[in-house]
This record gives C-alpha cells, sequence and structure tokens, in this order.
C-alpha cells in the first residue's frame, strides 16, 4: 500500500519533505513517524497508517508534495506460493509454461485516445483526490476536467501541468470531448533582466516559508478590501504596572512584556464588538461569529514571520499569558511549534515594538478580519490637565476586512481598546 500525503491543514495543498526517517527495507510499525514536511511554517511529523516493510520511497529531502501524493510504498505481507489448481500439474523444473493463447481481436477498436483515457482511473482508500499544485487543480476545474482520469508523471503521482495538457490533448484529438474555448493570451512576461551586466551580483532561492508568507499575503490583500485605523495610546499606566510587578513574575520564570497586556485589552474588546472575532464565508456569503478567543502572535524568526495561536485567552491570567507566551515564542523560534498550535485564531496581533518602527498598515490574516499592529513606545509631551508631561505613547493600527465592518465599527473597538489599556485594572495582576 501507499502512504500519502494526508490532509494538513485548510487551504494546505502541498509542503516540502523536510527529513525522511526510513529506508528501503525498514520494517515499520503502526503510527511510527515516517518522514517529516515543512509546510505553514511549520515542520510536522508523517506517521505512518500500519504497519509494514518500506518497499520504496517515492520522494527526496526539498521534494515539494501535495496532498495525496505517494510517499513510501509499505510491501503487502509475503504469502505461501500458490498451488496449481487442482487436477493440473505445475511444470517440472526447466520446463517453459506454455504461451498464453492469444486473445481474438476485438471486432471494434476504440480510439487510442479513450482507451488510455478510460484505463487510468485514480484510485484513493482514504478519498484523498489526486496530487496535484493548486494551479493544475484550478485549471482542471474550469475545464470541467475529472483529476482522477490523469496519469501524473512526477513523484508519487503527481499530475504536473504538461500530463493535464497531454491529456486534454488527447480527448481532443478523439474528439471525446469538445475543443475548449481559446483561453485569452496570457500577458507577455517581461525578459529577465541580467543585472551582473552592472556588476557582481549572488542568488539565493526563495525558502518555502518565504513563498507561504508571500501567497497568503497576496492573497490576503487582493481579496480583502482592507481599512487601516490609527491611533495613539497613553500606556503610561501599563508601564508603571509592569514595573512594579515585573520583578516578582521574572522570578518565576514570567517575563512581563506589554503584549500581554495587549491580549487582555484586545479579548475585552472582542467580546464587546464579536465581528472583530468572525470570519467571512466566501462560498455561503455568511459571518461566522466565533465564540472562542484564540489570538494569534506574530514572531519573528530567521525563517520569517511565524503566527502561533495562544488558546482561550480570556480564560487565563496575565502571569500564566506571560509565561505561555514566552514558551510559544522560543519554540516557534526553533521551529518546534505543531501545525495544530498555527491554526485557529479569531484574531492576530504584530508587534513590531522590539525592533522598533511606529504606525505600519498590517495585512490581514485571512480568514480572520482584522489585525492589531504594535509600534514601539516612546516618551511624548502630551497635555494633561492643562500641564504637559511626558507620557508613554504606543502607536498602534488596526486593519479591518471592510466588507464585514465600517469605519464606524474600527473606531468603537479600537476606542474601548483604548480606555482599557489606559486605565488597564490592576487587579489582572493579583490573579
Amino acid at each position: 500500500m501507499d502512504v500519502r500525503v494526508p490532509r494538513l491543514a485548510e487551504g494546505v495543498e502541498s509542503a516540502t519533505v523536510a527529513n525522511i526517517l526510513v529506508s528501503p527495507g525498514d520494517w515499520i510499525e503502526k503510527d511510527q513517524v515516517i518522514l517529516e514536511l515543512e509546510t505553514e511554517k511549520a515542520v510536522g511529523p508523517i506517521p505512518s497508517p500500519t504497519a509494514g516493510q518500506v518497499a520504496k520511497i517515492h520522494v527526496k529531502p526539498g521534494d515539494e508534495v501535495a496532498v495525496g501524493q505517494a510517499l513510501i510504498t509499505l510491501a503487502e505481507e509475503k504469502t505461501a506460493e500458490k498451488a496449481p489448481p487442482a487436477g493440473k500439474k505445475a511444470p517440472p523444473p526447466g520446463e517453459p509454461k506454455a504461451a498464453p493463447r492469444a486473445a481474438a481481436p476485438a471486432t471494434k477498436k476504440s480510439p487510442p485516445q479513450e482507451r488510455e483515457s478510460e484505463a487510468h482511473a485514480y484510485e484513493s482508500a482514504s478519498g484523498y483526490p489526486p496530487p496535484a499544485s493548486p494551479s493544475v487543480r484550478k485549471i482542471a476545474a474550469e475545464l470541467g476536467i475529472d483529476l482522477a482520469r490523469v496519469e501524473g508523471s512526477e513523484r508519487g503521482g503527481r499530475i504536473s501541468l504538461a500530463d493535464l495538457r497531454s491529456y486534454i490533448d488527447r480527448l481532443q484529438q478523439g474528439g471525446a470531448v469538445p475543443a475548449a474555448a481559446p483561453a485569452k493570451p496570457a500577458p507577455a512576461i517581461p525578459p529577465a533582466i541580467d543585472f551582473s551586466r552592472w556588476g557582481a551580483v549572488e542568488k539565493k532561492p526563495i525558502s518555502l516559508i518565504r513563498r507561504t508568507i508571500g501567497q497568503r499575503m497576496h492573497e490576503s490583500w487582493t481579496t480583502i478590501p482592507h481599512v487601516t485605523q490609527f491611533e495613539d495610546v497613553d500606556i503610561t499606566r501599563v508601564t508603571s504596572l509592569r514595573k512594579q510587578y515585573g520583578p516578582a513574575l521574572a522570578e518565576s520564570g514570567k517575563h512581563l512584556t506589554l503584549t500581554p497586556f495587549v491580549l487582555k485589552a484586545v479579548v475585552a474588546a472582542l467580546k464587546k464588538f464579536p465581528i472583530f472575532n468572525s470570519s467571512f464565508d466566501d462560498a455561503t456569503g455568511e459571518v461566522v461569529y466565533k465564540k472562542y478567543f484564540h489570538i494569534g502572535v506574530a514572531v519573528d524568526t530567521e525563517a520569517g514571520l511565524i503566527v502561533p495561536v495562544l488558546r482561550d485567552v480570556d480564560k487565563k491570567s496575565l502571569a500564566d499569558l506571560s509565561r505561555e507566551l514566552n514558551e510559544l515564542a522560543e519554540r516557534t523560534r526553533k521551529r518546534k511549534v505543531s501545525l495544530d498550535e498555527l491554526q485557529g485564531g479569531s484574531f492576530t496581533i504584530s508587534n513590531q515594538g522590539g525592533i522598533g518602527g511606529g504606525h505600519f498598515t498590517p495585512i490581514i490574516n485571512k480568514p480572520e478580519v482584522a489585525v492589531l499592529g504594535i509600534g514601539r513606545s516612546s516618551l511624548k509631551p502630551v497635555v494633561k490637565d492643562g500641564k504637559i508631561e511626558a507620557r508613554a505613547i504606543l502607536p498602534i493600527a488596526l486593519s479591518y476586512d471592510h466588507r464585514v465592518m465600517d469605519g464606524a465599527d474600527a473606531v468603537r473597538f479600537i476606542m474601548d481598546l483604548i480606555a482599557t489599556l489606559e486605565n488597564f485594572p490592576e487587579q489582572e495582576l493579583k490573579r
């Protein structure tokens, strides 16, 4: 049997082979990890669904694989050689077996292209579709082609664009389907620029994570009408509370940063304005309101920006959030987070304060509908009670999906957030 790439996560159709942990001939047990796949900014183990002996490995480290693609083949359990049917004797050793009688010619032949298209039918006991890239799936869907009829030529039976084009050509030549309407000419691709004409250059391939980030950000920016609301928050009180309670928490391994305060303030605002804790279902045109508060926190790593998710923020104390956030961020930087820890967020916070910067325009983490960006706080002169004082001012930016909410909703949300941070309840630190 073939062990194939499982469904990895919602919207994830491909991954890269990071490590192969078995070799041909190895006996593996059920649930034993056979390899690791890098996807969705994490490296995740792939266990074997059954026990067996490794007969063939279809991939190598660095290969990009799609959901449903064969990874390894397990040999069937050895069985004894079948005895000859009753009444017949097996030929003596060395004596050639009788040649099989030639089949009578068919009275009517089908066109070669029809026989070939009918001969291949992708079968998957797991129910996964044939392995193919998202672009190939999209083209096939637009043309009404069942990819189960297309035989893939790449590793693990993956269907390439050339395989799909060849299949379409065969069908059209045989008249099995009407020729598709001519596609609109693709825009001309400008020739590559030879930058080495002006001096020395160095080329580096873009990483899988960088490609994933780019694809997700492009999809979000081009499918969601973004609007960003900019504001400043006086966090002088929060700064004072951090100085007061921070040292005691640090002794127990709970480093009290600004982010836990923002997490608490965000949840309080989400409870009052639940539209910001929702997702827009493009297929049904419905808004899905979430009753949980799982907040994604963007972490800057050497591999790129990764967003692990803190679960049930509303049920945790400020001290517990500090500890969990520190541990999760550390594991994220070491690429030790699981796929599950990168999914299921209902709102995202992107804090650039640690590296500097002020206001910026954060891109929504689709399928969420809003994201909060935080810059670096600084002391600024502020008029308070008729007097000029030096106050700690934090720049924030709220990007939101204009399909789901209006500017007035965003202003109410961000004003509530500001009010909580500027008057943060001290009892939250005593829990």
